[in-house]
Order: C-alpha cells, then sequence, then structure tokens
C-alpha cells in the first residue's frame, strides 16, 4: 500500500480555477480518529467559502477542502471502540474530503444507513448535522408549528423540509423557480413560494408568521424574517449569501418576543459534533434506514473534476446534493 494519495487543493484564494489536483502523504489516525479510503465526497457551501479565502480550516484539519464523506473505514486509531476496519460508513469530517485519503474523529461517524449507498451516503452528514442542530436543538421545532426555510431546493433545504416535516411541522419554503418549487412541495413543503414574483412576508403573515425561520441568505432577508415571525417566533442563521449586515429594529425583538439565533458546524467542538452524531443515530437514521426520506442528488463529478461541481453550485442551477466520485461504489 502506497503512502501516497491523489487530493484536490486550493493553491490560492479564488474561483473554482484554483482546486488542483494534487498529491499528498496519506494522513494516519491520531488519537480517537479514524482513516477513511474515501467512495464520495460531498460538495459543500462552505467549501466554496474556503477556497475563495474566507473559511480558514480550524486549528489542526486539513487544508484540503471536503467536509463530508462516504468509505470504507482501513485504520482505527487508539482510544477507539466503536468502528472496526472494514466499516462502510458516512462521516462528518474537520476538512480534508477532497481526497482519496482522510482522518476524522471516530465519533463523527455514523453508518450507511440500510438500503442506501455510498453515493447517497455521502450526501447526509453536513447537511444533516446542520439541519438537526439548528433546526431541532437550537430552533426547537415542534409538529404543528409553522417553519420557513429560504433556499428550499438546496442541500441544507431538502434536507431541512424533509426532517420538519416528518416530525409534523408544516413547512413553507422558498426557492428562485417554479421548477425548484415543485420540488420542494413533493419532499413536503405545505407552501413553495417562488421569491422572484411572490414575497414570503405577505405569505408568512396570512398565516399567521412562521414560529420558526432556518435562513441562509442574511443581507436584506434578516429584517424581512423578522417581519415574516409570528410573536414568540424564533430566527435561526446558518450562513450569509447576501453578507452579514442589516438595519434591524430591535424593539420587535422586545414587543414580540423573537428570538434571533444562529451557529456553525465546523468551529464547534468534537464533543458538541459528537453529540449531534448520536442525536441522528437515534433520531433520524431509523427513517432513513426505512427509506422514508433520503438525500436529493443533483450531480456527480470525478474528483479531478472539482472545479466543475463548484461552478454549478455557485450558479445555483442545483436542486440538491453535488457529490464527487473519489473510488465510487
Amino acid at each position: 500500500m502506497g503512502h501516497d494519495m491523489s487530493a484536490v487543493e486550493i493553491n490560492a484564494p479564488g474561483g473554482p480555477e484554483v482546486l488542483q489536483p494534487v498529491t499528498r502523504p496519506r494522513p494516519r489516525a491520531g488519537h480517537g480518529q479514524v482513516v477513511i479510503e474515501v467512495a464520495w465526497a460531498g460538495v459543500n457551501r462552505p467549501d466554496a467559502l474556503q477556497r475563495a479565502g474566507l473559511y480558514n480550516p480550524p486549528p489542526g484539519a486539513s487544508d484540503l477542502p471536503g467536509l463530508e464523506a462516504s468509505g470504507t473505514v482501513v485504520e482505527v486509531g487508539p482510544g477507539v471502540s466503536d468502528c472496526a476496519v472494514g466499516d462502510q460508513v458516512c462521516a462528518l469530517l474537520p476538512g480534508g474530503g477532497y481526497a482519496e485519503y482522510v482522518a476524522t474523529p471516530a465519533a463523527h461517524c455514523l453508518p450507511v444507513p440500510e438500503g442506501m449507498g455510498l453515493k447517497q451516503a455521502a450526501c447526509l452528514p453536513e447537511t444533516y448535522f446542520t439541519v438537526w442542530s439548528n433546526v431541532f436543538v437550537r430552533g426547537a421545532l415542534t409538529g404543528g408549528e409553522r417553519f420557513l426555510v429560504h433556499g428550499g431546493s438546496s442541500g441544507i433545504g431538502t434536507t431541512a423540509i424533509q426532517l420538519a416535516h416528518h416530525f409534523g411541522a408544516r413547512v413553507f419554503a422558498t426557492a428562485g423557480s417554479d421548477d425548484k418549487c415543485a420540488a420542494c412541495r413533493d419532499l413536503g413543503a405545505e407552501v413553495a413560494i417562488n421569491y422572484r414574483d411572490a414575497d414570503f412576508v405577505e405569505v408568512m403573515k396570512e398565516q399567521g408568521g412562521a414560529n420558526l425561520i432556518l435562513c441562509m441568505v442574511g443581507g436584506p432577508y434578516i429584517r424581512r424574517n423578522l417581519s415574516a415571525l409570528a410573536d414568540d417566533g424564533r430566527l435561526v442563521q446558518i450562513a450569509f449569501l447576501q453578507g452579514p449586515k442589516a438595519e434591524v429594529n430591535f424593539a420587535q425583538l422586545m414587543t414580540r418576543r423573537l428570538t434571533m439565533t444562529g451557529s456553525t458546524l465546523r468551529p464547534q467542538s468534537d464533543l458538541a459534533k459528537a453529540q449531534i452524531a448520536q442525536d441522528l443515530r437515534e433520531a433520524v437514521w431509523p427513517i432513513l434506514s426505512a427509506g422514508r426520506i433520503g438525500p436529493v442528488m443533483d450531480s456527480e463529478f470525478p474528483l479531478n473534476e472539482a472545479a466543475a461541481a463548484h461552478t454549478r453550485m455557485e450558479s445555483s442551477g442545483h436542486i440538491g446534493k453535488m457529490v464527487l466520485e473519489v473510488a465510487g461504489g
């Protein structure tokens, strides 16, 4: 077995063209870690932010992009009891997914759900960790509540619609085309709002306001989201595609008892991510294994064409998730 591997690195901050195939030494498993031989790697918005020089890896993490992957455990480090060589897993990664091998904490690995291939499983960790922790833990969504998710046809959006619908919420989504709105409704959204020809604030006010909004847009949406919330509503912010700044009348927070919060996943502690993994294993993995919900796949690219995957993601033409084929299977 050679000690080098193929990977894709960011050779300078910039556009998709800075993603370049490269040969790197294989990682080794540290304490509490496993090394996975990667079959498929997921492509996510934070990868593009990192590529642009706007999202640095946490200390000690690989500088290679890639926050989720599926594959086979080939090395188990000291202190690992719940993973064995030969296990097929999908995993949340601190980085390094765009490569033939990657190291990650064993506690961030989950089994490939029954009846699901490695390609689909590679789409699960980043979006399911993000949606579970923000919608159900931080956002405390419960059955019967009105839930609005922006970017409903994105990887995050398609996951949030399915999970919220499964757990009994009334789901509303925004998207930028009729095709994307149709996809949202197919996944369980009661109403899908084409933001190019309808105002989500008006739609939600007619429904009595949203109890919870999940937003990755920011910018001008921040003020509009507060208007679209019901009294005692919660806004959870997970990204800022239109920027992090807005002018907001904070008196609304007092008079209408609103909550504004948010999080990013990558900088959280290994322990916090392990807790999310445990929650998912108990609450969500049985539903995936039963085929009640599943990842929405947009397209696949060979590892060395990662730049093309980023170009597609940033064009926003996609519905669901993009993956890179590393070894397939």
